[in-house]
């Protein structure tokens, strides 16, 4: 056996051909080939023997007149490089198909590539078609390459059922970082909670905020989707100008750092209901008499409650404590 060779074979073929290509090789390597009779035996069948041959990693070869045929293997560092070249070709062959998509998402894209066209009065599109609007807000999600961004709120056409909860989109399972800012009353409807779990499990980062003014979808840096309507579903606007796209993306970021991660936010709140209502009129700036007085209980008891709603969520102030509060969804 040549177990110089083999180790070489591996060492400079492993992870670059299949595991079962590369055993095959250096099975025939070990051997330093064999006659071409008794290949199939060798390696476990005729199938092995075509595979080894149309890898480049073995051939036939003729001793002389008289003197049977051999399968002998081709050295490591030539199936190397026959390997490499092979691979050459076919990234070629991929590219080319690969441009060739692009041609022709480009020709048939909902919107104009800037690079086609570039007119300015394309940059900010009006839709108020309905059909077109969701065929448009679903190829932005398949247009997304690196980010996909979106805004969401309880503003819907018709009340939450069953059928409002559908699986998230098949580009959330790829390489796209998906992250969403949801109103927390999205969280508040059971159909709401589902719809965000099943996205979070495809692989959504998904955070929560008390009140989010409308719906947006962002695709990279590239394309926005906004409502021109508070549903978004019979007037929209579709931007491809880079400097509003821009700002849009700064808003999401500025939106994100504030809002609370979907798992702390689903937490339940430690805050009674009677700290929840005095801490809400703490943040309004009432006095601990009025707030004894309209919650109906004593100066005493305000003051007993506010001293463990600022030990349970860390803050000595009572506005500090009522953002943080708001921002972990225990209080609106």
């Amino acid at each position: 056996m040549d177990t110089e060779a083999g180790l070489t074979a591996t060492k400079l073929l492993k992870d670059i051909v299949p595991d079962e290509v590369l055993g095959l090789y250096t099975r025939l390597l070990a051997q330093d080939g064999c006659l071409r009779e008794q290949a199939a035996d060798l390696l476990g069948g005729a199938e092995q023997v075509e595979v080894l041959r149309s890898a480049g990693l073995a051939h036939v070869q003729s001793s002389g007149p008289g003197l049977p045929p051999r399968l002998v293997p081709v050295p490591p560092d030539m199936a190397l490089q026959g390997t490499l070249a092979d691979l050459s070709r076919r990234l070629v062959a991929e590219q080319e198909r690969l441009l060739t998509g692009q041609r022709r998402m480009a020709e048939t894209h909902p919107w104009p590539n800037r690079a086609v066209d570039g007119s300015v009065d394309r940059l900010v599109q009006v839709i108020t078609d309905r059909d077109e609007i969701g065929r448009v807000s679903r190829a932005l999600i398949s247009a997304a390459r690196g980010d996909w961004m979106t805004l969401d709120n309880q503003s819907v056409e018709r009340p939450m059922d069953d059928l409002t909860a559908v699986p998230p989109p098949p580009s959330f399972e790829g390489h796209v970082r998906c992250r969403a800012i949801y109103e927390t009353a999205c969280a508040e409807h059971p159909v709401g909670v589902r719809t965000i779990e099943m996205a979070v499990q495809a692989g959504e980062e998904a955070r929560l905020l008390p009140r989010i003014g409308m719906k947006m979808k962002l695709a990279d840096e590239a394309i926005a989707l906004l409502p021109l309507t508070p549903t978004g579903m019979t007037g929209a606007l579709l931007i491809r100008s880079s400097v509003i796209v821009a700002a849009l993306r700064e808003y999401f970021e500025f939106l994100w750092e504030r809002a609370v991660p979907w798992d702390a936010a689903s937490a339940e709140s430690p805050l009674t209901p009677l700290q929840r209502q005095i801490l809400s009129m703490l943040v309004e700036g009432l006095p601990d008499g009025k707030i004894a007085k309209r919650a109906g209980v004593s100066l005493s008891t305000v003051r007993r409650h506010s001293m463990a709603i600022r030990e349970k969520l860390g803050f000595d102030h009572h506005f500090a404590a009522g953002v943080a509060a708001v921002r972990r969804g225990w209080i609106k």
